[in-house]
């Protein structure tokens, strides 16, 4: 069940406007009802960057936001509509009631400090058993994403951890990190979730099983020898050979690797495999090359991305996700998309956000195009590519 009550969500086209903004938020406070805001989510695009910490300082007093987060990109994301070019800003405001909601920075600095997953319960002043999830905002160029990835593993395992890694002006390689109505242009910023409300996690990779699942029976860093006692090529070549003429014209040029993270389940299905790009092949040594790395009797399956195969792979997980959440109360969300998915990949506007208001129902949400984007595979979190991470807040 959604609860429309509890967050609104708008997008604001124009720029920098002192008095505009000021009657912009004010509306949208006055569009709220529910006696607080308790959290606001805030996505502005690169031209608000000289003017970035004015606009969070009026949308912070105007709307009556007491702690305010977000990040910068190309492309933001409002209900059911997605803005690719020239976005300007979105914002959210949810009421969380009995939410525990605590907002930390971290940095590249206390990435290579850490020794051991106390640090990050003692930098942050939030144990593992405080949180019910985090919801995270960070700069790709300056922090090392997958090194802190881990740590935050380690730290508050199983807890998912969503977000999405910012973007802006590529050219210039900057991005901006929000937090009250401070800018930052390096780490990141982390919101736990906690109390009477948990963070619930759709995670679309985009891609669809082809073929059969197979043993990695010989593997060595990032490269896969042997599927099945087989040269892994070869298993790669019998896979694209037995799929349909059609198939085989989709699949070129669009094959990846799905790797099974949770061996101990009966069945795999969509969902269960981490989706790696498959970056080499050697017909001669039989290897293949991909962009992770394997173990020794993991699970395999070749998968299709494309945009039929994103669009029934989006659908699985919103329906899956609207069974385990049973009749929960969902609050709002944050969709975060690769900048690779959008009118680029399904050559139609908005295809993302509007999949989640027609398969959930109307929710308030905001987000973003990302450079990376954070969630859940199992009970483990990984940064992807080509990916849509939704976040839902959802009452206990």
């Amino acid at each position: 069940m959604v609860n429309i009550d509890h967050s609104v969500a708008a997008h604001w086209h124009d720029g920098f406007d002192d008095a505009g903004l000021r009657a912009w938020a004010e509306g949208l406070r006055a569009r709220l009802r529910a006696p607080k805001v308790s959290l606001g989510l805030v996505f502005m695009s690169p031209k608000f960057f000289p003017h970035a910490r004015e606009t969070l300082e009026v949308l912070r007093v105007h709307a009556q936001i007491p702690l305010l987060l977000g990040c910068s990109s190309q492309g933001l994301i409002a209900n059911a509509m997605e803005v690719e070019e020239d976005a300007g800003l979105v914002l959210a405001l949810h009421y969380l009631p009995g939410s525990d909601l605590k907002a930390v920075r971290f940095t590249q600095a206390q990435i290579e400090e850490c020794s051991n997953p106390a640090y990050w319960h003692a930098e942050t002043g939030v144990g593992a058993e405080a949180s019910n999830g985090w919801l995270v905002f960070a700069d790709p160029f300056s922090l090392d994403a997958e090194a802190w990835l881990k740590q935050w593993n380690e730290a508050y395992a199983p807890l998912p951890i969503l977000g999405g890694l910012a973007s802006g002006d590529l050219a210039e390689r900057e991005t901006q990190v929000y937090l009250d109505s401070e800018v930052f242009e390096d780490g990141g910023v982390a919101l736990s979730v906690g109390g009477a409300v948990r963070l619930q996690g759709v995670i679309s990779q985009g891609c669809t099983p082809i073929g059969e699942t197979w043993t990695i029976t010989q593997a060595e860093r990032n490269i896969i020898a042997q599927i099945g006692n087989r040269p892994a090529y070869q298993r790669l070549v019998e896979t694209f050979e037995q799929l349909p003429p059609a198939e085989q014209q989709q699949a070129r040029g669009n094959l990846f690797v799905g790797l099974v993270i949770n061996e101990y389940l009966e069945e795999f299905h969509r969902g269960d495999f981490l989706i790696r790009n498959l970056v080499g092949a050697d017909p001669t040594s039989g290897a293949l090359a991909i962009g992770a790395l394997p173990r020794l009797g993991q699970t395999v399956q070749f998968q299709r991305r494309d945009a039929q195969a994103a669009t029934e792979d989006m659908a699985e997980m919103l329906a899956r996700a609207k069974r385990e959440l049973a009749g929960g109360e969902v609050l709002g969300g944050v969709l975060c998309c690769c900048n690779g998915r959008g009118r680029r990949l399904f050559g139609k506007p908005s295809h993302d956000a509007r999949m989640v208001q027609e398969r959930l129902g109307p929710t308030s949400l905001t987000g973003f195009f990302c450079n990376g984007e954070i969630g859940p595979v199992g009970e483990k979190n990984f940064l992807h590519g080509y990916t849509a991470a939704l976040a839902l807040f959802v009452r206990k």
